[in-house]
């Protein structure tokens, strides 16, 4: 039993091997998770999130979740989102205590959205996803991520890197929320575009996987209504524990890191040396010059 805030939460099976390959335990993981909590949380707070859920180990059966298990306690917050023909209530992860709730359940990898609930038909920020397909060496991502910074700057734009903590690399482009989702998608596609024009050898737009070749893809399409991508500081399910870390435009760009250079065992060392350099990303103020809406 474990007692946050005047809460008490039972954990399970802390014991369970999640990581086969490296031995790392659920223990571990929450470990981490409320180790560096006060550099993930105000990523999540008031923004609806959806998990990745591994309850028997990276290699066994997952699934994603969205709304709201029937058993959670009534403390945890959700705010509803009508989808379809139905409600979703989302988790809102507000707090140390939300947090070890649905890590307890086997969550590694979490999902917020890219608005706010007080504003969420507005983004806050937006994402150029770089994606390699499975033969490209993380080499190309760091070359498109270069071209990537040339476009913005020659918009005048301002983006932040990290790393997927698989195999990519993700910028962050902090606005207003005054865009609607489809406005947030068309700039940042605009910007994979130029991209693209600058580097067709070396990136692709292709939606169809199999006719990407091996090029990074430009995904510009998770900026819709709804779409997530994993938070920075969170976990990945694959060998090693890595975790989706930020990077300073001089070490993204320096062929210097891998994405699997920063995991569970390590991350809490470097956020003690450096800070959360990521938090420009938060209460963005930047805005769209005219000519690109």
């Amino acid at each position: 039993m474990l007692q946050i805030n005047g809460r008490k939460l039972q954990l399970t099976n802390l014991d369970k091997i999640l990581w086969p390959e490296d031995s790392y335990t659920k223990y571990e993981l929450l470990r981490f998770y409320i180790d560096i909590s006060p550099f993930l949380l105000p990523y999540l707070a008031s923004r609806p999130c959806s998990f990745q859920r591994f309850p028997d180990g990276i290699h066994g059966k997952h699934f994603y979740q969205k709304n709201v298990p029937s058993f959670a306690p009534d403390w945890i917050q959700t705010f509803p989102v009508f989808s379809g023909k139905r409600t979703v209530n989302y988790i809102l992860v507000n707090n140390l205590e939300t947090l070890v709730y649905v890590v307890n359940l086997g969550c590694l990898e979490i999902h917020p959205w890219h608005s706010q609930t007080a504003a969420i038909k507005y983004p806050d920020w937006g994402i150029v996803d770089l994606d390699p397909q499975e033969e490209v060496d993380f080499s190309a991502v760091v070359e498109s991520a270069g071209v990537v910074k040339t476009v913005l700057d020659e918009l005048g734009l301002y983006g932040y890197p990290k790393t997927s903590g698989a195999t990519g690399m993700q910028i962050y482009l902090p606005f207003k929320p005054h865009y609607t989702y489809e406005q947030v998608r068309d700039i940042i596609g605009y910007i994979c575009r130029l991209t693209h024009e600058k580097a067709p050898q070396l990136t692709t737009l292709e939606r169809m996987v199999k006719k990407r070749g091996a090029k990074v893809y430009l995904d510009y399409l998770q900026n819709g209504w709804g779409k997530t991508i994993n938070a920075p500081y969170t976990v990945r399910p694959v060998s090693g524990a890595p975790v989706s870390t930020p990077l300073s435009w001089e070490e993204a760009l320096s062929g210097k890191i891998a994405p699997r250079d920063f995991t569970i065992k390590n991350l809490l060392t470097r956020l003690q040396g450096k800070g959360d350099i990521f938090s420009p990303v938060l209460g963005g103020s930047q805005v769209l010059p005219l000519h690109l809406l």
